[in-house]
């Protein structure tokens, strides 16, 4: 059966395979640092993951994403000049007993990474009234994020590491690039061949966070609502278990 075909009554769910594939996906994207290879990511998976990106919602279908790509190390080495700067500014901000934890960690792969993608919003596009955003204004910087989360999703199914590098000054970033001021620079990504993915995000794993549990996020009708369901939270909880351990992608997608 062709799955982009709607079908009559109730839409169909992806099949097995498909869904796990999605959630795969999904569970092993890693925000990658230092795991960069030279290699070059070829124009087809490029051309890939741009198209996903392009395809991701929008409000008002005003798709204000633009995409610079850089490929050039003179203005790499820029950008990871206003990284430096802003990362000696940012460890300043954390107690003692973390500074030397976050003075430690890798948080950019610019220099490393063959590609790195600025994605931008334009918001002006679609004219000052668009659907969706006349009350929730900054709908379209959501949009956006949209698209980064679309292209890290399908860099990832092709094996492609992307990281997100968002220690840096946007308005120096803006000088930099050349982006016009009505234009919003809302990430600066770095992306390409990998090592390999962590199993775990780095910052869990070096003991700076640790996952939430599913169920302290989770409420019913308003906020700290009184009637909670039950049934929800522990198959919720069961789920997160399995995520853990393992075991979700071949147990629990029934």
């Amino acid at each position: 059966m062709d799955i982009t075909q709607p079908q009559p009554g109730r839409a169909d769910a992806l099949d097995a395979a498909a869904r796990e594939a999605v959630y795969r996906t999904i569970l092993s994207r890693r925000d990658v640092r230092g795991e960069f290879l030279p290699d070059p990511v070829s124009q087809a998976q490029l051309s890939r993951i741009l198209l996903m990106a392009h395809h991701a919602p929008s409000v008002g279908f005003m798709q204000p994403w633009d995409f610079i790509l850089i490929r050039d190390r003179s203005v790499k080495e820029q950008v990871h000049a206003l990284f430096d700067r802003a990362n000696a500014e940012a460890a300043m901000m954390f107690e003692d007993s973390k500074q030397a934890t976050y003075r430690a960690l890798k948080l950019e792969g610019i220099l490393e990474s063959p590609i790195n993608i600025c994605v931008t919003c334009d918001r002006e596009r679609a004219g000052p009234v668009v659907i969706g955003r006349t009350h929730i204004p900054f709908m379209d910087l959501f949009s956006s994020v949209c698209a980064v989360q679309n292209l890290w999703l399908a860099a990832r199914a092709e094996g492609l590491g992307l990281g997100w590098v968002s220690i840096l000054d946007n308005a120096a970033l803006r000088k930099l690039l050349g982006i016009p001021a009505h234009i919003v620079p809302v990430a600066y990504l770095c992306i390409g061949h990998v090592k390999g993915f962590h199993e775990r995000p780095e910052l869990e794993k070096c003991g700076w966070r640790q996952r939430l549990p599913i169920g302290d996020l989770i409420h019913f009708d308003r906020w700290q609502g009184h009637h909670r369901n039950a049934p929800l939270l522990s198959r919720l909880q069961r789920d997160q278990d399995a995520i853990e351990d393992g075991t979700f992608l071949s147990s629990r997608l029934a």
